[in-house]
C-alpha cells in the first residue's frame, strides 16, 4: 500500500508539469496570436465538447487515396433508435450548423453528421464539384461506418445533396427531410433569385469580409437580432475559422450550383419526404416548398414555420426541433412496422 503513494505522486506530478508547460507555452505565444481568432477557435473546441456530451464522437473515413470525409457519429448503438444523417448547408460545417438541433434529435436518433467536401475536415483532390459527387461520398462514408439504413435531414445546400443521395441510394435512405432548399427551381426562378441577391452572390455564400457576412445574415434571417451589433473583428475571426480554409473549392462548389442548368426532369423520390420552410425566406421563397411538394406527390408533406427566414435552424430552432421530433415519432413507428 505504501508503494502506491509514490506512484500516485509521480503520476500527478507528471500531469501537473505537463499542464504547466502547455500553459506557459500558450502564454508565451499569446502576444503573437489574434485574440479574436483564438476566441472563435476556443468556441469551436467547446462545440466539439458539446457534441461529445450528446453521445457523438469524431471519425475520419478515408474513401480512397484522394478523398477524406469527416463525420460526427453516434458513440454506440444499443437500442432501437433509427439512424439520422444530417447534411449542413453553406452556413457552417457539421458542428456549427446544427448546434441547436443535436441535443434534441440525439434523444430520438443515432446521429451521423458529415462535413461535406471542403467544409470542416473533409477534402478531396478530385475535380468533381457536383452535389451528386457529394452524395456519393456521403453514401460511401456511411457504408464504411456500417450504417445500412437511415433517414436524412438536410438544410439549404445540404438539401441538394440529400435529394441525390435519396434518389441514387433508395436501398439506404428511408425518409427525407428538406429544410429551405431550392431543389426543383426552374431556370427562370433561379435567375430571378440571383438577380435579387446581385452580382456578389458568390461572395455572400463564401464571405471574405465582415460586410459580406453581415449581408449574408441579413439575407438569411428575417430577424437578425443581436448579430447586427457584433463588432467586425469578431466576424473576421469567424470567417477565418469557418470560411478561409478551402475557400477556392467552396467558391467552385457555389459556382457550379449557381451556373448549372435547372433539372427539367428532376427524378421523383420514392421516400416519404418532409419539407420544412420559413414563411419569410428571401433566399428560396416559400412557394418553392409547395412546388417541390407538387413535384414529389402524395408521399411529401409541407410544414411552414411562421415569421422565419432562410436560416430556420438558427432563427426558430424550437419550432424546427418540435417538427422534427414529431416526424421522428412517425419514423420510429414506421421502422418498427417494417
Amino acid at each position: 500500500m505504501a508503494m502506491a503513494y509514490p506512484k500516485l505522486y509521480n503520476v500527478l506530478s507528471f500531469y501537473l508539469a505537463t499542464i504547466i508547460a502547455i500553459s506557459q507555452f500558450l502564454i508565451s505565444i499569446l502576444p503573437y496570436l489574434n485574440p479574436i481568432t483564438l476566441l472563435i477557435t476556443l468556441a469551436d473546441a467547446l462545440l466539439s465538447l458539446y457534441l461529445r456530451s450528446c453521445g457523438l464522437c469524431p471519425c475520419t473515413v478515408e474513401l480512397d487515396d484522394q478523398t477524406t470525409m469527416n463525420f460526427w457519429v453516434a458513440n454506440s448503438r444499443r437500442s432501437n433508435k433509427p439512424a439520422l444523417v444530417m447534411l449542413h448547408g453553406y452556413g457552417g460545417n457539421s458542428k456549427w450548423q446544427f448546434i441547436h438541433q443535436v441535443g434534441s434529435l440525439s434523444q430520438s436518433f443515432y446521429l451521423y453528421i458529415p462535413d461535406l467536401l471542403f467544409f470542416g475536415k473533409s477534402y478531396t483532390n478530385r475535380l468533381e464539384r457536383t452535389e451528386v459527387f457529394q452524395a456519393k461520398c456521403v453514401a460511401e462514408g456511411l457504408k464504411r461506418l456500417g450504417v445500412e439504413r437511415f433517414a436524412v435531414y438536410s438544410i439549404s445546400y445540404g438539401g441538394y445533396v440529400a435529394y441525390w443521395l435519396a434518389e441514387m441510394y433508395p436501398e439506404l435512405v428511408e425518409k427525407v427531410v428538406v429544410v429551405s432548399c431550392g431543389v426543383g427551381m426552374t431556370e427562370e426562378q433561379k435567375r430571378e433569385q440571383i438577380n435579387k441577391v446581385g452580382s456578389n452572390a458568390l461572395n455572400l455564400l463564401v464571405p471574405e469580409s465582415a460586410h459580406d457576412l453581415r449581408l449574408l445574415v441579413n439575407l438569411t434571417m428575417h430577424k437578425p437580432g443581436p448579430s447586427k451589433w457584433v463588432p467586425d473583428i469578431f466576424l473576421h475571426g469567424f470567417i477565418n475559422v469557418t470560411y478561409k480554409q478551402h475557400r477556392k473549392e467552396k467558391l467552385e462548389l457555389a459556382e457550379h450550383l449557381l451556373r448549372k442548368k435547372a433539372d427539367i426532369d428532376l427524378p421523383i423520390l420514392t421516400q416519404e419526404t418532409l419539407i420544412i420552410w420559413g414563411d419569410k425566406d428571401d433566399v428560396f421563397p416559400v412557394y418553392l416548398a409547395y412546388q417541390l411538394q407538387r413535384q414529389l406527390g402524395p408521399k411529401s408533406k409541407v410544414e411552414i414555420i411562421k415569421d422565419t427566414g432562410h436560416a430556420v435552424n438558427m432563427e426558430s430552432p424550437i419550432s424546427l426541433n418540435a417538427t422534427a421530433v414529431r416526424w421522428s415519432s412517425f419514423c420510429k413507428q414506421a421502422c418498427l412496422e417494417s
